[in-house]
């Protein structure tokens, strides 16, 4: 099967892959990174199988959710997203420093109350965004995409960037999968944001806004919004600028919330279109969130370049990759 996938299957275990060289590098600096695998930082995955992080298991959780959808719509999708976060939180195997939100806001969810009351409301974590790449993949029209992503980003971050992020992110993956250049990415993407401002989307969302302390639902969501374009600036401020090999933390951030997760993790992409292992390394190669940053640049590359972007033989090598690979086959789109 694995043989046999493309743009779906790239980003599907580039998210995995580089979620496997950041679990390595997080919590280090970019210092203890080089002592420890040198200045060209990890480029090789450890262990058999090497081992992700909880960003890869709650990204299958969420392509299980819309697996198991009948319709896409907030009323369907909801209950299953629900269960398949619940099942996270309780699995022995959701021992990966997991996100402190995501077990706040699962806690919440297990008591049976609306998701809107459970979800962390002040939160706009990057564990809003490291997980919504399949959305990315599914052949839906955009409104859609866009209520998924948010909807999936809001079970447990009901922050409004968190929201705008997500939608962004997964927006970028479709772009990719549809054959846009990465390098035209943040373009459309500051595009994006000045477009959908305004918009709440109440049938996927409810009442959120109303826990936000802000006095219109456009108010709400555009805040979101406008921070989300604001690192999407600096993106292509530094873009603009020569590329010194350094941390690109230094320009987009760390990454531990969602548009600096979303910034940084497009800014190594972008950088190394060409090279997609060197794009996993520099976003591990980060004093940030450096799991997060590089399974995002991952999802990115490998939606552009496809399973043949990466070396043939990480495929079996990964952890989950019987998982991956059911998922992508599902999603992959044939070309033209």
């Amino acid at each position: 099967m694995i043989e046999l996938l493309g743009r779906a299957g790239g980003s599907l275990f580039g998210l995995a892959y580089g979620d496997a060289l950041g679990k390595a590098t997080e919590f280090l600096s970019v210092a203890e990174i080089d002592n420890r695998y040198g200045p060209a930082g990890p480029r090789e995955l450890d262990g058999d199988p090497a081992l992700v992080t909880d960003d890869t298991q709650m990204a299958l959780a969420v392509g299980w959710a819309l697996h198991d959808a009948s319709a896409y719509t907030a009323e369907t999708v909801q209950p299953l997203l629900r269960h398949r976060f619940l099942a996270w939180a309780a699995s022995p195997d959701n021992n990966r420093a997991p996100g402190m939100t995501c077990l706040r806001a699962c806690a919440e969810l297990s008591r049976g109350v609306p998701w809107q009351q459970a979800t962390m409301a002040d939160s706009k974590g990057c564990g809003a965004n490291m997980r919504v790449t399949p959305v990315g993949l599914l052949d839906v029209d955009l409104d859609t995409l866009a209520g998924l992503a948010q909807l999936q980003a809001g079970l447990t971050h009901g922050h409004p960037t968190g929201l705008a992020a997500s939608e962004l992110t997964a927006y970028a993956v479709r772009l990719l999968v549809d054959g846009v250049a990465l390098a035209e990415l943040p373009d459309l993407l500051i595009a994006r944001s000045h477009e959908q401002r305004t918009v709440y989307r109440a049938d996927w969302l409810g009442e959120l806004w109303q826990r936000s302390g802000e006095r219109t639902p456009a108010e709400f969501i555009a805040r979101g919004w406008d921070e989300c374009r604001a690192a999407l600036g600096r993106l292509t401020a530094a873009l603009a600028a020569p590329d010194d090999g350094a941390d690109p933390c230094r320009w987009t951030g760390e990454g531990w919330i969602a548009e600096e997760a979303l910034a940084t993790a497009l800014y190594c992409a972008v950088r190394h279109a060409d090279d997609p292992v060197g794009a996993l390394t520099r976003g591990a190669r980060t004093a940030g969130d450096s799991d997060s940053i590089a399974a995002l640049a991952g999802a990115f590359v490998g939606a552009a370049g496809g399973l043949a972007a990466w070396p043939a033989q990480w495929a079996g090598r990964i952890e989950y990759a019987d998982q991956l690979a059911a998922l992508a086959a599902t999603w992959e789109r044939q070309p033209g």
